[in-house]
């Protein structure tokens, strides 16, 4: 097994794990701090020295989160810009690769998570998997005033791992025209954004998003608003003075305008998202797929039954139930009516899930797909809807909960909570996974062991439902999706 690598950067040292080997924590841009903070993605420095190259970088900058994906705590630094290379061998054979852009809000996460472990498409279908690190928060989103590409930073930041890839990742083994991106809830709006933009052409051939799709950027005015109550709260005057700043105060900004952008932009939106640029990112992503932006780009993309599970939205109850619904839509009537058609006699959190789900994630997915049917691009949809027996079975298929099953990393750290048993269901995680390999490799997901598996058309929009019993299926939720037509 080869574990050196030689990089545009000078050379590259790795370690053998689990009969793969493994690269991490190389840096594909220059350190953003100073000067280069708030600044677009400069390249790495040359070195004629071995980059020892088997440990993670660390992760962007960020706080703690409180939930069951982001609980725990992350070594972080504002020196972050890395990624890591799973390769059967750095021996020059060309093989399919897969970069993945971690989820987490634009605010949390590391791509060196062991759900996100390369391992086995390594070992079983000779894959190379790159994982990412990209600026978060404010340092990746804040737009600032004086820093033209500040609210689009964090997007920057992948798009330059992806040039590291395409010009280096033939040395580990990898073929740089057989790239696919792929992401997960902010790693799929991330691959829908990075689809969106001229700087990624030619970087990619194919696409995966997981929950995930083209909707969720800010205008400029709402990255503007964000931008000038972060630079009060962070008591800086210039970009100069926010440059210079102390991290925790950046951070300590950052949260102050998490918890008071309602005063500023509309209710549930984050406010350190992508924002549209000039220059860069001309409108919203689905927007661009409309007039046929990427439709030459083979998708998979697909959402899970019980997104919002994960956020408590099944615990709504009657009496809140239609004031809480008003964060997403002016007159819940029409869309709890056609929630009950396709459902029948549901709960008050059951109907607030299934109308949240929508919002945020399928109904999305849907537009995309169809936007990009329109100009003859291909898109396979799948519904993942393998219920958790966690917490009595109240998460159901939430969101995030696809993500081992598609690694085929079942059983590794923090997959026990959200499976909820003892008794994995590897048989479905091996159809998902080598359905993903399947796609990384030739752009088609479809295997032996699947049903046959058409692209989604508004005409049969068929969709692969991966659950116990896996099954195509078309058009499902029928009712609440027509609820949606013309609203989102």
């Amino acid at each position: 097994m080869q574990l050196t690598a030689q990089t545009e950067q000078g050379p590259v040292q790795g370690r053998e794990r689990g009969e793969i080997a493994l690269f991490a924590g190389i840096p594909y841009a220059s350190p953003p701090v100073d000067g280069l903070r708030f600044a677009p993605p400069t390249p790495p420095v040359k070195r004629t020295t071995i980059l020892d190259a088997k440990q993670f970088g660390p992760a962007s900058p960020q706080l703690p989160g409180d939930g069951l994906t982001d609980s725990h705590e992350v070594h972080w630094d504002e020196d972050c810009l890395t990624l890591n290379i799973c390769t059967p061998s750095a021996d020059q054979t060309k093989r399919p690769v897969m970069v993945w852009i971690h989820g987490g809000a634009y605010r949390h996460g590391t791509g060196s998570i062991p759900w996100y472990d390369g391992t086995r498409f390594a070992k079983e279908s000779d894959i190379v998997t790159v994982t990412i690190n990209y600026r978060l928060g404010a340092l990746g989103f804040a737009r600032i005033p004086g820093a033209p590409t500040s609210g689009i930073n964090g997007i920057l930041d992948q798009i330059s791992a992806l040039e590291w890839v395409r010009n280096n990742i033939e040395s580990f083994g990898g073929d740089p025209n057989n790239i696919t991106i792929a992401g997960e809830s902010a790693g799929a709006f991330s691959v829908a954004t990075i689809m969106a933009m001229n700087e990624s052409t030619g970087l990619f051939q194919k696409a995966i998003t997981q929950s995930g799709a083209g909707h969720h950027v800010l205008s400029q005015q709402e990255a503007e608003s964000a931008g000038e109550m972060f630079m009060t709260a962070l008591s800086a005057t210039s970009l100069q003075d926010a440059q210079h700043k102390d991290i925790h105060a950046v951070l300590a900004a950052q949260k102050y305008v998490e918890e008071n952008a309602h005063e500023v932009m509309d209710k549930g939106q984050l406010p350190f998202y992508p924002s549209i640029t000039n220059g860069y990112l001309e409108d919203h992503p689905i927007a661009l797929f409309s007039k046929g932006v990427s439709s030459n780009i083979p998708v998979l993309s697909g959402t899970n039954t019980d997104e919002t599970t994960l956020w408590g939205t099944n615990q709504i109850p009657e009496s809140k139930l239609r004031k809480w619904l008003k964060n997403y839509i002016t007159d819940p009537e029409p869309f709890i009516n056609a929630v009950k058609e396709d459902r029948g006699d549901i709960s008050a959190g059951q109907i607030a899930l299934a109308i949240s789900t929508d919002h945020t994630f399928r109904i999305p997915a849907i537009r995309m797909a169809e936007a990009r049917a329109s100009h003859g691009g291909e898109t396979w949809m799948y519904e993942f809807d393998w219920k958790s027996k966690a917490f009595n079975g109240a998460l159901g298929a939430c969101h995030a909960l696809e993500i081992p099953f598609t690694f085929g990393t079942l059983g590794v750290n923090g997959t026990d909570v959200f499976l909820g048993t003892s008794e994995l269901p590897h048989a479905l995680e091996d159809l998902m996974h080598k359905s993903w390999a399947a796609f990384i490799a030739t752009g088609n997901p479809t295997t032996q062991r699947l049903p046959e598996w058409p692209t989604y058309s508004p005409n049969s929009r068929t969709v692969m439902r991966f659950a116990d019993h896996t099954e195509l299926t078309h058009d499902p939720w029928p009712s609440a999706r027509k609820s949606w037509e013309g609203i989102r």
